[in-house]
């Protein structure tokens, strides 16, 4: 296999990778959306933190990667017995794509040579237990993009169609990017999100530099490269391993939760979505800096990526939702 660039050799994009992290150590946040330039490592990052995972135990010939027999679908065909090791998945879901293809369909060619009525996967079974990517998915049509954030909240891919009945696990995370100059995502969908970012293109000289030095030495030099951005990746995956084993040991006291709804009362988020987020991704920040309380220095970290995208318009408001963000944690978390 071709390496993918190493996720530590990323310059600078702090706030991505943090959220792509905590999406490794709590898929349950809902996901990650990504806005900004063109260029700027999106794709790069899915790709990278997915890499950098440990390689997902699953039964042979398996179309939804079930890591046991027991839980292999009743309505798979040629499924061994042996337990292989398969990379994580990352699926990228292109624009254009149909209903049929993301959540599967009857096998038309099968159906009509030998009039069985076998299921034909699609992307969702191809994904669970992985990462689901859509670029520009602020230019997906809705009702893909409603039927995606659906499977993702539920985890269940269920297709009735030509007098099928079918179902099955479809846990991934949903990471979706785009350039906001060419269109919004709905409000409604911006909420379904678990945690979102905002990157842009770097300004400083030097940062730039060590960008193009990176990806060159990577082209040109990759083994050296590899060895030495490897182990630094070998580091991230440890403390991601880590911080997994320990989430659920880690307390969430009165106090951060009063923390976590003042901040959400003050900015004026609509509904319980952004309160369970933010203590969701603060508990999963804790982990893995190896402390065992949420603390507000976590809800500082992660407090612009878990409710920048759920604030109300400001037209009166010109500075952004993610400076409103950073002034409402200076007052309630002072």
């Amino acid at each position: 296999m071709t390496p993918v660039f190493p996720f530590s050799a990323i310059v600078g994009q702090e706030q991505m990778k943090l959220a792509m992290i905590l999406t490794a150590i709590e898929p349950g946040l809902g996901g990650v959306l990504v806005f900004g330039d063109r260029g700027t490592g999106k794709s790069t990052a899915v790709r990278a933190l997915a890499a950098l995972l440990p390689p997902i135990r699953v039964v042979e010939g398996c179309p939804v990667n079930a890591e046991s027999p027991e839980a292999v679908p009743d309505w798979a065909t040629g499924v061994g017995e042996a337990i292989v090791e398969r990379p994580t998945p990352v699926v990228d879901l292109p624009l254009g794509v149909t209903e049929d293809r993301v959540t599967g369909a009857l096998d038309i060619e099968r159906a009509l040579t030998s009039g069985e009525k076998v299921f034909q996967p699609g992307l969702l079974a191809q994904a669970n237990r992985g990462y689901l990517y859509i670029d520009e998915v602020n230019l997906l049509e809705d009702h893909i993009v409603d039927l995606l954030l659906d499977v993702a909240q539920s985890g269940q891919n269920v297709v009735e169609r030509e007098g099928m009945s079918i179902r099955h696990p479809a846990r991934f995370v949903l990471v979706g990017s785009g350039n906001p100059e060419e269109g919004e995502l709905r409000p409604q969908l911006l909420d379904r999100f678990g945690l979102s970012v905002e990157v842009g293109s770097p300004s400083d000289i030097d940062e730039r530099i060590e960008v193009v030095r990176r990806r060159d030495t990577f082209e040109t030099d990759r083994d050296a490269f590899m060895a030495h951005w490897g182990a630094e990746d070998a580091k991230v995956r440890d403390r991601i391993l880590a911080a997994r084993a320990a989430l659920r040991g880690v307390a969430a006291e009165d106090d951060a939760l009063r923390d976590c709804a003042q901040l959400c009362v003050t900015l004026g988020a609509d509904g319980l979505r952004g309160e369970l987020t933010l203590l969701r991704s603060a508990r999963a920040l804790a982990a893995y800096e190896g402390d065992d309380t949420v603390e507000r220095s976590h809800l500082r970290q992660v407090a612009p990526l878990a409710l920048s995208h759920r604030l109300r318009r400001d037209p009166l408001d010109e500075s952004g939702s993610g400076a409103r963000v950073a002034r409402v944690v200076e007052e309630v978390l002072a």
